[in-house]
């Protein structure tokens, strides 16, 4: 169902030479509030939290256009216990290639996994993922500071079993501004094709900014039943995207052009759906 509207809407924004149906995809989990409730019979469905902390939440995985596109949400989907993050990618890039050509893929550290990255490679696939330090990149970034250089790229191969090998690239890069003076001073990321796709990773952040936009659109409840749960998210999801989708008609059609900050307001969306449908 959610497939099918977008469909819908990328065919109406697609008749605007200013939509980029074409580029850069960010995929990312996000969870709803902590769940203070008795969670027993839906462990399966209330599980962890993204940081290692004893409290639970439900979460959900999108895959959305970011970049010069304007931010539709291809995809969302719910989170099980047991399910592999290479699953959890697998699926969103397939409704997502489906929907819209790819070209690259912008993911958080957390899926960092180097089966990940071949499966994205064996799609044809451009990539940049932040990889969590283990003491080789720890001493590498020693080495860096110790030399006051910032930034150092360098070939590396991840195994991925038996006598198979994924070859990516690792930039490591200082960062501005760091509040540690040691090898936290860097980030480590991973590419598979070089250090002149690292400035795009930027337009991950938007994935973020968009959930922000997306909780506002979703109704509150104390349900525990996991469709209705999933069909809150998925249907704001939605709202988030067809207002992004209608700013752009707005915009082409005032100024003959887009720019990304929006000139229709999340509040006016609210407004007039509530009116249109009295949902709200």
């Amino acid at each position: 169902m959610y497939r099918r509207a977008v469909n819908r809407l990328l065919d109406e924004v697609a008749e605007t030479k200013e939509f980029f149906r074409a580029g850069i995809v960010a995929i990312d989990i996000t969870e709803a509030d902590p769940f203070t409730g008795n969670r027993t019979g839906h462990e399966d469905e209330i599980i962890g939290t993204k940081e290692k902390t004893d409290e639970y939440a439900y979460q959900w995985a999108t895959v959305q256009l970011v970049g010069n596109a304007v931010p539709i949400v291809l995809d969302a989907r719910p989170v099980r216990k047991g399910e592999s993050r290479k699953e959890i990618v697998e699926d969103l890039l397939d409704s997502a290639q489906d929907a819209v050509h790819v070209d690259n893929v912008l993911m958080d550290r957390e899926f960092d996994s180097q089966h990940i990255l071949e499966m994205l490679s064996q799609r044809g696939l451009s990539y940049v993922v932040p990889k969590r330090m283990q003491t080789s990149e720890k001493a590498q970034a020693k080495g860096l500071l110790q030399r006051d250089q910032d930034r150092y790229e360098t070939d590396r191969k991840l195994h991925l079993g038996k006598n198979e090998w994924h070859e990516t690239t690792l930039i490591y890069r200082r960062k501005e501004d760091a509040e540690h003076d040691d090898y936290r001073q860097y980030s480590v990321f991973m590419s598979n094709y070089g250090g002149s796709f690292l400035t795009e990773y930027g337009y991950r952040w938007e994935i973020e900014s968009g959930y922000k936009s997306i909780k506002r659109f979703m109704a509150a409840t104390t349900s525990k039943h996991f469709g209705l749960r999933f069909f809150y998210f998925a249907f704001a999801c939605l709202l988030y995207s067809i207002w992004r989708a209608v700013d752009l008609l707005l915009q082409v059609e005032l100024t003959g052009e887009y720019e990304h900050s929006p000139m229709v307001t999340a509040d006016n969306t609210l407004t007039l759906l509530k009116k249109q449908t009295g949902i709200g």
